[in-house]
């Protein structure tokens, strides 16, 4: 009897533990879940247009967003989120601006502030040529076989990830400048809008190139952070922040609660969150990749051009320059855009920016980056051992586990890219003549899919 109580009281114990256990991780996650799949579920619907049962099926169909119950609301054009009722978030779309999370300041604040975007020009793309227009005609070389091309594409379309459909929503080719392939996944087309995700940290580091191109912004200089001043970070420079050496103590991890997911989905000022986390490292001597850096970076083009400027000043200095007039850039409460993780374009827009590091920061014969940037950003720092980060895009590299071979062993080693969550990627391989685009929910096997459009270049 007497171990039968002994055990009794041991698994009584251990069940204690056990709720007090879920109890401490639905306090930290459930709000992270109901975040994510409210501000997902809102841009999906209100920005990309699409069904609530494909969002619900495709995006937030995996654990543990698929706990989350999200209701859309048109009278306020928003989405709520919640896990079993608790934790609710709420996610608002504004015209312009895309959706935005409330949090640490009201709905009412938030709805208040003003953004003076400016308007796009009202012509017929269709019949302006590319690039600076959407009229398109194909015309492959002959130096390009077009079956192996063809069944690269089809390959992609219908990859797979983890015995799973990757959903792969479209794929574009660029060849010395020209389209040569373009193909879409049901329910999407030329004019659909793409998640970005980290493509953003490549388009933010881009508008610091147009800064330091104006000399208000020097890389070398410590970074300008309000937060920093008379600590152990005032040192940091703009450099370190561009190539994720700061040293500051903040974990990418999205399989739990944790500093980005806690930035992205609990925080109304993303960038003061990030520039008060404590040092983890010697400044400049770790690369840790991080989007806290970036947006922090955001902020930090925030405050060069002034609240007056700051709005207009991405779509001015460089999208409208480039033709990017689908780019839309979405802010957190703070009213400073998601710099790391939230920008939304056309696939053609976003080969538009490829082709822009392609052409060494010229569009359209007008210097838009300066004259050495796309140089210094494809530079690794002393820091990175693997050699595969510059200025906020990823270099081909070396391998982790094998220091041998390069990350994609198939593709030259001049090969730069932006790369987002999921398998969001603008490949950049000057020796090819190529820029190649995919976009999709989940990761595929890049190397792959780039070796197969090399090897259907014949020259």
């Amino acid at each position: 009897m007497k171990l039968r109580k002994i055990i009794a009281r041991f698994f009584l114990v251990l069940l204690l533990l056990v709720l007090i256990a879920g109890v401490w991780y639905a306090w930290l996650a459930f709000p992270i879940i109901s975040g994510y799949g409210a501000k997902n579920m809102a841009s999906a619907f209100f920005v990309q247009h699409r069904r609530p049962a494909d969002i619900l099926k495709e995006d937030l169909g995996d654990f543990p967003v698929s706990f989350g119950t999200y209701i859309v609301d048109l009278k306020d054009s928003s989405v709520t989120g919640s896990v079993f009722g608790l934790a609710k978030r709420k996610a608002i779309y504004r015209k312009g601006l895309g959706c935005t999370l409330i949090n640490d300041l009201s709905e009412e604040e938030i709805r208040k502030q003003h953004f003076s975007i400016p308007a796009i020009p009202d012509n017929n793309r269709d019949s302006i040529a590319w690039p600076v227009g959407d009229k398109i005609i194909i015309s492959i070389p002959a130096t390009i076989n077009k079956t192996l091309l063809q069944r690269a594409i089809d390959n992609v379309m219908h990859a797979s990830s983890n015995g799973k459909p990757a959903y792969t929503r479209a794929a574009l080719i660029l060849y010395d400048g020209k389209i040569i392939a373009e193909q879409y996944a049901p329910g999407f087309n030329k004019n659909t809008v793409m998640l970005g995700w980290s493509i953003s940290k490549s388009l933010t580091g881009a508008l610091i190139g147009v800064l330091v191109k104006e000399r208000k912004l020097d890389p070398g200089a410590p970074a300008p952070v309000p937060e920093w001043k008379n600590t152990a970070k005032e040192k940091i420079t703009l450099k370190q922040l561009l190539q994720q050496t700061t040293g500051l103590d903040f974990k990418e991890d999205y399989t739990g609660p944790s500093e980005v997911t806690n930035m992205l989905f609990k925080k109304g000022d993303m960038a003061a969150f990030t520039a008060n986390l404590p040092l983890k490292y010697k400044p400049g001597t770790v690369f840790s990749y991080s989007s806290g850096n970036s947006n922090i970076l955001s902020r930090i083009i925030r405050h060069t051009t002034g609240e007056n400027s700051y709005a207009a000043f991405p779509y001015q200095s460089l999208f409208h320059k480039i033709n990017m007039y689908s780019l839309l850039l979405e802010p957190d409460a703070s009213g400073t855009y998601i710099g790391s993780s939230y920008s939304y374009a056309t696939a053609r827009d976003f080969a538009r920016f490829g082709l822009l590091y392609y052409n060494n920061g010229i569009w359209n014969g007008e210097e838009i980056l300066p004259a050495n940037w796309v140089k210094e950003t494809i530079q690794p720092c002393p820091a990175d051992k693997q050699k595969t980060y510059g200025y906020q895009f990823w270099l081909n590299g070396f391998d982790k586990k094998d220091p041998s071979k390069r990350l994609y062993p198939d593709v030259p080693p001049d090969m730069f890219f932006a790369d987002g969550y999921g398998g969001q990627d603008i490949y950049i391989i000057p020796s090819k003549k190529l820029v190649v685009l995919r976009f999709g929910l989940h990761a595929i096997d890049e190397n792959k899919f780039l070796k197969e459009i090399i090897q259907s270049i014949q020259e």
